[in-house]
């Protein structure tokens, strides 16, 4: 465990965003197509020549690009950039590679929405998932299942913060009876936080989300360390939940995926590493599992300061 949470420190610079999200629009109209990229400025801190490089990285099957422009926003701290393309014969269905995760940071998701002749259809891209292909047609019930709920799932364990907030809950359970009723708390607050959120007047920034995120993993590890015998922790899991519910709020808002699936794709994928998690916690002595809750300690500390600079 030890191991693993050092191993997880090490890389964490290259993922200081829980949230990293971008987004893009493409009109399709006969052989020709316009896209139109929207990316955060924060994002582009490991980003050379944003206007070339971006562009770089997204690349549809069969396409020229004929001309390109990139403009900063600043109002909406956001760089927009504009591209044409043209196609040899009018476009049906098209395959498109996207690798944005390699150039700004490796849990980096780039939402694509699509539009051909009234027809829609979307895809969302990460370091896992470089490839699609737009059908510009309804998707069937299945295939709209397996979408969604597979997005929660890869959101749910897309980087080493999430992996991170899973290890301290881990370690936060002193029972099995314990690290069950934590894992249901903490799943029931960020169902709570997905559905509650959307209802109130209040628009959630990014950098918001992960100074709390990283707060809350900083609490929890503190109430490891000084507070040893308390009681009640798995309200401490709730609220952590809830916390870490507005990371998928977030998701769910620009993608208006459907919460019940993506949930249920983050809640398998989390509950399946939390109990491998678990039973490693399990067989740490004291002064290990002291280590390593000091480590994520200073590393929600660490992250905290990162995300409010």
């Amino acid at each position: 465990m030890i191991r693993v949470v050092a191993l997880l420190l090490l890389a964490s610079p290259a993922f200081a965003h829980v949230m990293s999200m971008s987004s893009g629009d493409l009109a399709v109209e006969g052989a020709r197509a316009r896209y139109e990229l929207r990316m955060p400025l924060y994002e582009l801190v490991h980003v050379a020549n944003p206007e070339r490089t971006l562009l770089d990285h997204i690349r549809f099957s069969g396409a020229q690009l004929t001309h390109s422009e990139c403009r900063t926003e600043s109002a909406r701290d956001t760089y927009v950039c504009t591209a044409d393309y043209t196609f040899a014969a009018p476009v049906e269905t098209l395959d498109v590679e996207c690798t944005f995760a390699a150039v700004t940071v490796p849990n980096h998701v780039h939402l694509l929405r699509a539009e051909r002749a009234g027809k829609h259809d979307q895809a969302v891209f990460d370091l896992g998932f470089t490839r699609a292909t737009l059908r510009f047609r309804p998707p069937t019930a299945l295939e709209t299942a397996v979408t969604q709920a597979g997005a929660g799932a890869v959101r749910a364990l897309s980087g080493v913060v999430q992996c991170l907030f899973l290890i301290a809950l881990a370690l936060a359970g002193r029972s099995r009876r314990e690290r069950c009723a934590i894992a249901l708390a903490f799943l029931a607050g960020q169902a709570a936080a997905v559905y509650t959120v959307p209802h109130l007047a209040w628009q959630l920034a990014p950098r918001f989300v992960e100074a709390a995120t990283a707060l809350a993993m900083a609490y929890l590890a503190i109430e490891i360390l000084l507070l040893p015998q308390a009681g009640a922790r798995w309200l401490v899991a709730a609220v952590l939940g809830a916390v870490y519910g507005l990371y998928f709020h977030l998701f769910l808002q620009s993608t208006r995926y459907a919460p019940s699936l993506v949930l249920a794709g983050a809640a398998l994928a989390e509950l399946a590493l939390f109990t491998l998690l678990s039973l490693l916690a399990a067989r740490l002595s004291p002064r290990p599992r002291q280590l390593a809750t000091a480590a994520l300690l200073l590393c929600g500390l660490g992250w905290f300061f990162v995300s409010v600079r």
